[in-house]
């Protein structure tokens, strides 16, 4: 299993490595591959970084939990995502075309023409220290995959992660990471398929599971207990809070920057079917997967749901594909922290350092700096994959999907109200979560609500 892992992931990082003989050694080149990406290599990259830890390590774990009911999660998703990608994707590119802007917070607060300097500085701001933590989550689920599978403690994952992104960002920047996504993607939806193929198989077929997991109270139930309010209005809310959940992903630039790398605007919707048809194929597997694996860890308190993936392929697989997923999860992982530090790399080069630096040897400097704080989070936080994934994607979306909203729709509020509305939006998310209210509603469903509310109140007043 070592050789295997070994193998594997010494090819996905010859493939991110490999990237370096395209660079250009431009600071465009270097944050957005020059805008010269494939559709099917946005797509594929972007459903990647979208997913990563969070896929392979948090859903099946939550899945491993709530059983059927975790499709509403699902499905709530894919929808929202799907309805922000018809509204922003699109604009979104031909903003930074226009812009020439290097980071997410420059194409913001450029997008109207008008630079917007305190804006951008605010936003770079809210982004670093979100994006900080979404990096440490990322190292902690690579960790935690190979602690399961070769007996590793959990800091020695961390380390080598952080080593993997290093590596990335010296090599090829952005153009490493995606590279890396399209490899791994390919791979691991071909081994997440053979997983629950044979998941199933060792149950007796797919009746027989079924029908020893209907034997678990209410784990094939489409409707959690705790969601059947009168008139049906807990699943209705439930699946809203998922749907704002799928929508948040415009306020994720590390993902958002794909679509920006992309050749041109008018590729935009192969680049979607791309994006889709992985996202919704390999959902449903991993939900699969994460149902299957109560009935092989059937004791819930001594085991953690997180490691249920790794688990289930090595008490299932033979050695050879043991190391493959291992190789896969560790690599995803990898290349989406990498996109992360990347992003906080871009936000302080860019955006809050008086100045702006272009020289790729200091973007590097400054890369493996955020690399480190990354590293040193993931060493110091004990919170899953899961509550880190989704707090920082929560406060990220509540701070800038109202704004991206009203300039999609050809609204320009000011800039004080676009800072008030962001802070107020994202202290709203926090708040929400310090009270313990994410555990019924996610965050970001309030967050963005008070945000648009407080960017509406400039066109309120300008009416008669």
């Amino acid at each position: 299993m070592l050789l295997s892992f070994l193998g594997f992931l010494a090819f996905f990082t010859l493939v991110g490595l490999s990237s370096f003989f395209k660079s250009r050694g431009t600071k465009n080149d270097y944050y957005l591959a020059s805008s010269t990406i494939p559709p099917a290599f946005v797509g594929l990259s972007a459903v990647a970084t979208n997913n990563s830890g969070y896929m392979f390590i948090g859903v099946i774990g939550y899945t491993y939990h709530v059983g059927m009911a975790a499709l509403w999660l699902m499905l709530g998703w894919i929808a929202g995502d799907f309805i922000a990608s018809l509204l922003i994707h699109k604009p979104l590119k031909t903003a930074a075309d226009k812009s020439g802007q290097a980071s997410y917070a420059g194409v913001i607060s450029h997008w109207h023409g008008t630079p917007l300097s305190k804006l951008q500085r605010t936003i770079a701001l809210v982004s670093l220290v979100f994006l900080i933590a979404y990096a440490a989550a990322q190292l902690v689920a690579g960790s935690k995959a190979l602690h399961v599978l070769l007996d590793w403690p959990l800091w020695a994952g961390a380390c080598v992660g952080a080593v993997m992104v290093g590596l990335y960002c010296m090599a090829g920047g952005i153009r490493a990471s995606i590279w890396t996504d399209v490899a791994q993607s390919l791979v691991m939806i071909i081994a997440m398929a053979i997983l629950l193929i044979v998941a199933i198989n060792n149950q007796g077929g797919l009746d027989l599971a079924w029908r020893k997991l209907q034997q678990i109270e209410g784990y094939t139930d489409w409707i959690p207990g705790d969601l059947l309010l009168p008139g049906m209005r807990g699943l209705l809310l439930f699946i809203i809070a998922w749907v704002f959940a799928g929508f948040s992903v415009i306020g994720q630039p590390h993902i958002m920057l794909r679509f920006i790398t992309l050749k041109n605007s008018q590729l935009m919707v192969q680049a979607r079917l791309w994006y889709y048809l992985w996202f919704v194929l390999f959902y449903f597997m991993a939900t699969g997967v994460g149902m299957l694996s109560r009935l092989y860890f059937s004791k819930i308190g001594s085991f953690d749901a997180e490691l249920a993936l790794p688990s289930m392929a090595l008490t299932l697989l033979p050695e050879f594909w043991v190391g493959l997923i291992l190789a896969g999860i560790f690599a995803a992982t990898m290349s989406t922290a990498d996109s992360l530090v990347l992003s906080c790399s871009a936000a302080v080069t860019h955006d809050l350092v008086p100045g702006e630096i272009k020289k790729t040897r200091s973007l590097k400097i400054a890369t493996l700096c955020i690399c480190i704080a990354a590293l040193l989070l993931a060493l110091s936080n004990n919170q899953s994959v899961f509550s880190l994934v989704l707090f920082a994607w929560s406060g990220l979306a509540s701070a800038l999907a109202p704004l991206l909203l009203f300039y999609v729709f050809k609204q320009r509020p000011s800039e004080r109200l676009s800072i008030l509305a962001l802070l107020a939006g994202l202290g709203v998310a926090i708040l929400w979560r310090v009270c313990g209210l994410h555990a019924h509603i996610y965050e970001g469903l309030p967050g963005i609500i008070v945000g648009v509310l407080i960017l509406s109140l400039e066109r309120l007043s300008r009416q008669p």
